[in-house]
């Protein structure tokens, strides 16, 4: 039964080993100053696996991958994807209980980390009964485990996996939610599933061979990994990857390496169109757009496709749960539809429902729901949680959205972060837009406070453009002229910045629970 799994091949393993033989010696990584080719990538994984075997993990074991963007840190996640290992990415700025959580509830023998986290590691004390903590590229390893992903992956002498029988049902990530409402939740993510997902990203989001990729976004993350750099690598793109999405050095090697394709949240294009040097450099060589992970206010999508002419936009959204791409809007349909998030993708079958899963009306919201083989098979040790999630055979989204009569979705705004003022549903991203049109506004977040006459106020919190000014009073007038009265801005907070995540996500999470007891 082995040899007949082995054979057919349907693991990221497989896919990996076939992209090596098909694109052979052309470049598939850069990093620094190392380039990969595609067939050095799979012998590096194949080496790193085979030292995983040694080292004593088995098939199914977690490894935890606790760094940032590195050549290191794909090569550790494709060894383990290789030797039939759980890859647990972690976000590597967790620190305390949240990091030992995850390490916990995994159950991960092995923690790979970058040098500069030992100290982060060591503080989560003896509560977590990890064996072994090895690093990603700087030779140090704890326990007995002399492990350096890196180092392994250069050795020419490293011992080679002949890969796993992996099956598509095999998990190959766990994939942990954000815990915005609870404690982190692991979604178990299988090989079958994600090549699933990979199938659905080349098709919709139109990868090929001749894309030049600048990936910037944390490989913890869902998005930049498993939408991003792994579709592009089965088709023979090039990925040129950095630590982080530092603005200054984007637009810099957007130029330099003549990139034509580059996804990055709405937070990190506002950044970029905010920057004193974004019409110093030359931009021209993108081709494809994509931005994601959060909705993007249309008022800064027709200010990106003004000042990028040249390059098409893709509007991606989904979760972790599904791979996490549900969704694409293509740059053909922007014309019409620059709210929408498209049709689902190839692989993907979704509606809206009402409480009782009925299909809601055109037009009418409801919560997004999913059929898909990208999707979880389940949380890992949380059987509760996963049978409300998959209730009634769909897989709920939490999120709130509408279909048109030609089945383009637009996500309204997630569950959580609708407000209910005075009995009222606002959806806070319709508040957003309003004030995104104000020149004076160079970034928005709309969240509710606690209000005692109308139980939950509407809130904005507002960056100022540098050199420009406006006070509340104006930015509640100029919505006015947008918005009925009851969707108008009760509280308006000047800020410095936004709270966001590693990955650029905005935390409204985080504004909420700044402001809730002075607002209340």
């Amino acid at each position: 039964m082995d040899s007949i799994v082995a054979a057919r091949g349907t693991s990221i393993g497989g896919a990996l080993a076939r992209a090596a033989r098909r694109h052979g010696d052309r470049v598939a990584l850069r990093y620094a100053r190392r380039e990969w080719s595609f067939a050095a990538l799979n012998q590096a994984a194949r080496r790193v696996a085979g030292r995983l075997r040694d080292l004593g993990l088995r098939p199914g074991d977690r490894v935890a991958a606790f760094g940032r963007n590195s050549d290191a840190y794909v090569v550790a996640w494709l060894g383990c994807a290789v030797g039939g290992f759980i890859h647990v990415p972690v976000n590597y700025a967790l620190t305390g209980e949240e990091l030992a959580y995850i390490l916990g509830q995994s159950g991960a023998r092995l923690v790979l980390r970058d040098g500069d986290l030992a100290g982060v590691l060591d503080s989560v004390g003896d509560g977590v009964a990890v064996e072994w903590t090895g690093s990603f590229a700087d030779g140090a390893a704890t326990g007995g485990a002399a492990f350096d992903a890196l180092a392994v992956a250069l050795d020419p002498t490293a011992p080679e996996h002949e890969g796993a029988a992996v099956e598509a049902d095999t998990v190959a990530q766990l994939l942990y939610t954000s815990g915005t409402t609870a404690a982190p939740k692991g979604a178990m993510m299988t090989h079958g599933g994600l090549l699933a997902e990979y199938q659905s990203a080349i098709h919709d989001c139109r990868f090929s061979g001749a894309d030049r990729a600048l990936a910037a976004l944390p490989l913890y993350h869902s998005a930049q990994m498993h939408v991003f750099l792994m579709p592009q690598l089965m088709v023979g793109a090039m990925t040129l990857l950095i630590q982080a999405p530092a603005l200054k050095s984007c637009l810099e090697l957007i130029e330099a390496h003549r990139v034509t394709s580059f996804f990055a949240p709405p937070t990190v294009w506002v950044g970029l169109l905010r920057h004193a040097d974004f019409d110093a450099h030359d931009l021209g060589s993108l081709e494809k757009l994509y931005y994601g992970a959060s909705i993007m206010p249309v008022p800064v999508l027709q200010e990106l496709r003004r000042r990028l002419p040249n390059a098409r936009p893709f509007n991606c959204y989904g979760q972790s749960e599904i791979g996490p791409l549900a969704t694409v809007l293509s740059p053909e349909e922007h014309e019409a539809r620059p709210a929408s998030a498209g049709r689902p993708v190839l692989n993907v079958e979704t509606r809206v429902v009402d409480p009782d899963m009925n299909d809601v009306p055109v037009g009418q919201q409801g919560e997004i729901i999913h059929r898909s083989p990208q999707l979880m098979i389940g949380y890992w040790g949380k059987e509760k949680e996963t049978a409300e999630a998959f209730s009634g055979g769909w897989f709920h989204s939490g999120d709130v959205g509408v279909l048109d009569a030609d089945g383009y979705l637009t996500i309204v705004d997630r569950i959580k972060d609708v407000i209910n003022t005075g009995g009222v549903l606002v959806a806070s991203r319709e508040v957003e837009e309003a004030l995104y049109t104000h020149p004076a506004v160079a970034e928005v977040a709309v969240v509710a406070l606690p209000d005692l006459k109308w139980i939950e106020a509407v809130a904005a919190f507002v960056v100022l453009r540098e050199g420009r000014s406006a006070d509340a009073e104006e930015l509640i007038a100029h919505c006015r002229a947008h918005l009925a009265p009851f969707k108008l801005p009760k509280q308006v907070h000047f800020v410095d910045a936004l709270p966001r995540n590693t990955a650029g996500k905005l935390l409204k999470r985080e504004l909420r629970r700044a402001y809730a007891d002075a607002a209340s």
